[in-house]
């Protein structure tokens, strides 16, 4: 019997160790404003976001224009982001680990959270048409 349950266990240790507690959109709003963060996926740079006041927010994928937008929380605890050229809110579950934040597309598979790889109070420096506006 013993020896059943320390498989069980060690079968699902993965599982274990990936089920954190998703952020609501009161902590995530807490963690993020004020800051810039830059995420990674699969180790690959992946893009910055700079979270302004009230929900607003400017990301940017790596080396590309940047683009406006805000967050809100949808009925199922989801943290969702509108831009400003994209009618399609991309839904997110996000939730800290022992390095930064971590997020999962309601729309990807596990494995392919991004992840938070670097912060800082600095603005986000925009590329392209908007430079200095």
């Amino acid at each position: 019997m013993r020896h059943g349950l320390a498989t069980l266990i060690l079968l699902l240790m993965p599982q274990l160790a990936r089920a954190q507690d998703p952020m609501t959109v009161a902590e995530f709003e807490a963690y993020v404003t004020g800051r810039t963060l830059t995420y990674s996926q699969f180790g690959k740079p992946y893009g910055v976001e700079e979270y302004l006041p009230d929900r607003k927010v400017r990301w940017a994928f790596t080396e590309d224009v940047c683009q406006y937008g805000r967050y809100y929380e949808d009925a199922g605890g989801l943290i969702c982001f509108l831009y400003e050229y994209d009618p399609t809110p991309h839904c997110w579950t996000f939730w800290q680990d022992g390095a930064g934040l971590k997020a999962l597309s309601a729309t990807d598979a596990p494995g392919s959270e991004l992840s938070e790889v670097a912060q800082t109070d600095q603005p986000l420096a925009c590329a392209g048409p908007e430079v200095g506006v």
